[in-house]
């Protein structure tokens, strides 16, 4: 291939198309005809030819321009493109294209799956959480606990991530109950922890605290850490 070809073929230039108009455009209520008259409505406005002709837009594809036509109006009706007044430097009006609505479209489908992949994430780790409970326990967890874990879930708004932390810890200092839980989360939630490493760090801290300290008696126990209350017996 000679250098002016290549050159030609540069200039040809490419267009940039938004990986969710493909992946979405089934779900968008786009079919295969729809959404290829917008990738050469695109290239066509890129090209800055702004109002395409139906011929013009049907000569790269396998259709008519009878049903270029019908596309278009069912692409205008449907929201995806807009005719719009422009006006040149004369001040002479015309009319062209728009694909804002298009775009608009893509980005309401982009933030809709990824509000659909984070419940599914929340969903699949609330289900976990009831797998690690009842493995710990080693039972099924029963009515009320399952209601308590809800509770703090729901109610208490705590994390699932958070949840199975205060039940490490619990698993740890080797009380393994739902009230002594609650007491952990209750402190947390007190203290600002939110994280997992805020939790890990701050469950390692009192711990070294407890062996440092541990031929003192309880009773005399100043409580001057924040864990005190929520890991005494």
């Amino acid at each position: 291939m000679s250098k002016t070809n290549l050159l030609n073929w540069f200039k040809e230039g490419q267009i940039t198309i938004p990986t969710v108009l493909f992946s979405q455009y089934k779900a968008m209520k786009l079919d295969e005809y729809e959404l290829v008259l917008l990738l050469q409505m695109i290239s066509y406005l890129e090209k800055g030819n702004e109002f395409p002709t139906p011929a013009e837009l049907s000569s790269a594809m396998t259709i008519s321009v009878s049903e270029c036509s019908d596309l278009l109006r069912r692409l205008i009706q449907k929201g995806f493109i807009e005719i719009q007044d422009g006006f040149t430097s004369d001040g002479i009006r015309y009319e062209k294209y728009s694909i804002e609505p298009l775009w608009e479209k893509c980005i309401d489908h982009f933030l809709l799956q990824q509000k659909r992949e984070e419940a599914n994430a929340i969903q699949q780790e609330e289900t976990d959480l009831y797998t690690c409970f009842e493995k710990e326990f080693g039972r099924p967890l029963s009515p009320f606990e399952c209601e308590t874990l809800a509770m703090w879930l729901d109610d208490d708004h705590h994390d699932a991530v958070i949840i199975k932390s205060a039940l490490r810890e619990a698993v740890i200092s080797g009380k393994l109950n739902f009230r002594y839980i609650d007491r952990i989360l209750f402190e947390w939630k007190k203290n600002g922890i939110k994280t997992i490493e805020q939790a890990k760090s701050y469950g390692q801290k009192f711990r070294q605290y407890q062996h440092k300290n541990k031929p003192k008696e309880p009773a005399k126990n100043t409580g001057s850490l924040p864990f005190y209350n929520w890991l005494e017996n």
